[in-house]
């Protein structure tokens, strides 16, 4: 069996279909399948009382993902699982893209952040963690001041 990426138009010159071949195959269908680099797809959202960090783990465990803050920095990583078997053992890969490789990411956090206080969820494939400010960097609501 084999996958069909795209069908050709009948008549084309024979350089543009080299070149079509060319950008239309990956990366790992060029240099194997071994070769591949994961850097999770991150979405960093601030509020008035903290940031949010959402990082996109599809197919990856909570229980393989670890989280550490040393310093100012909060470091997210995952390590490598290698699988090569199907689930049942009556199937065998003929192409496989799915990528599980290990990976680790750091975020700088400002002074103004309460680093006791970062809350992490896993929620359908999404890793979300909260981070609250502290007290003194919330915004706070405009107010008069009197004069005496």
């Amino acid at each position: 069996m084999n996958l069909i990426k795209f069908n050709r138009p009948i008549h084309r010159p024979v350089l543009t279909n080299v070149l079509d071949d060319i950008f239309n195959r990956s990366f790992s269908d060029m240099l194997g399948a071994d070769f591949t680099v994961n850097s999770p797809s991150v979405n960093i959202l601030e509020g008035d009382a903290s940031y949010k960090i959402e990082m996109a783990l599809p197919g990856v465990s909570k229980d393989d993902v670890t989280i550490n803050v040393e310093k100012d920095q909060l470091i997210i990583s995952s390590a490598n699982k290698e699988v090569n078997e199907t689930k049942d053992g009556a199937h065998r890969y003929m192409k496989r893209e799915f990528n599980y490789s290990s990976f680790r990411k750091s975020f700088h956090l400002p002074k103004t952040v309460d680093t006791d206080m970062i809350d992490a969820k896993f929620d359908n494939g999404v890793l979300i963690l909260t981070i609250e400010k502290k007290e003194e960097a919330k915004e706070k609501e405009p107010r008069t001041i009197v004069i005496q």
